[in-house]
């Protein structure tokens, strides 16, 4: 494995989003910390505790899983697709780099972002609400395969897309929606039988569930579900990874 060429890579685009450090992190930070503010004086006033939970507290690992899904799809996804758009990515495919050595270096320097902006905000949610974490490790491993999963996700929205617009639709569309339907704000045991039913097919809800498990050992479905769909999303997204280089779909003129 040529580990210099990925290191290569991963550094030149981590250095990216340090050029663009206020759109990078400042921004994200700002807009999750808005939601702390908005969501925990306007709603937490009306909803005192979930599972005995404090609902402020509550809140905190779906909103970072809010922030982490969004950005990881957006990191990796518009890692690749400027490459693509300047026509230096030929550079990169022409380089003595295996196509696993590519993925590594862009979902790597992706990941690692959003992974960084998930710890940022879990360090301001202090400042908003006490909240304690009952199993790291595990909240360590969902943020790394969550950021894993959905960089790889955003890797192939990122060869997708052949225009600006394209990048945006399955984040706006897609992604988003599914994260607030996903009990990030609520316990899906609030709903009535029928919509408890239909929420489980949104495949967000074991994240955030898995998440939160990790924080305060409650959950909406057993973390080790939870672990099995994730791992099952990440094995899907490299398989598609795969097919994407094997076959050179959007990659090759």
């Amino acid at each position: 494995m040529n580990l210099n060429a990925v290191k290569t890579l991963y550094q030149a685009e981590m250095a990216r989003s340090l050029r663009t450090v206020l759109q990078s992190v400042v921004s994200p930070v700002i807009s999750t910390s808005l939601y702390f503010v908005v969501f925990g004086a306007a709603i937490g006033t009306r909803i005192s505790e979930v599972n005995g939970v404090s609902y402020g507290a509550f809140i905190v690992p779906g909103l970072i899983m809010l922030l982490l899904l969004t950005q990881s799809v957006s990191n990796a996804s518009f890692g690749i697709f400027f490459p693509r758009f300047s026509g230096t990515i030929y550079e990169v495919l022409s380089a003595p780099m295996s196509y696993r050595e590519i993925v590594m270096g862009y979902v790597g320097a992706a990941a690692t972002k959003s992974i960084i902006l998930g710890l940022i905000v879990l360090a301001t949610a202090r400042l908003f609400v006490p909240y304690s974490i009952e199993h790291p490790l595990m909240m360590v491993l969902f943020l790394v395969l969550t950021a894993l999963t959905f960089s790889l996700l955003g890797f192939i929205i990122g060869i997708w897309a052949d225009g600006f617009e394209k990048l945006q639709l399955v984040p706006l569309l897609v992604i988003t929606p599914l994260t607030f339907l996903g009990g990030t704000f609520y316990s899906i045991d609030m709903l009535p039988p029928f919509w408890q039913a239909v929420t489980l097919a949104n495949p967000v809800v074991y994240l955030v569930s898995g998440f939160r498990w990790s924080f305060y050992g409650i959950g909406d479905v057993s973390p080790v579900v939870s672990l099995v769909v994730i791992t099952l999303f990440l094995a899907a997204a490299l398989a598609v990874v795969e097919r994407i280089f094997r076959t050179g779909y959007r990659l090759k003129p």
